[in-house]
């Protein structure tokens, strides 16, 4: 696995995890690190996005 793609899993994961603490706790993990309607909340955001797109590949690599 390149190393883009690593950080993009490791973003994708933490957005994860940030979504189940939502759903389970009403808890935003990054808000609350990083307060609401703020340009770095926002660049998280965009980024985990982003990473889910450049993944993708993932779901078409053959591991046999």
């Amino acid at each position: 696995m390149q190393t883009i793609q690593k950080v993009a899993l490791a973003l994708i994961i933490i957005g994860a995890i940030n979504w189940g603490l939502i759903g389970l706790f009403d808890f935003n993990l990054v808000e609350t690190l990083f307060g609401t309607d703020n340009v770095i909340t926002k660049i998280v955001y965009v980024l985990v996005g982003i990473s889910g797109i450049i993944d993708i590949s993932l779901l078409f690599n053959n591991y046999e």
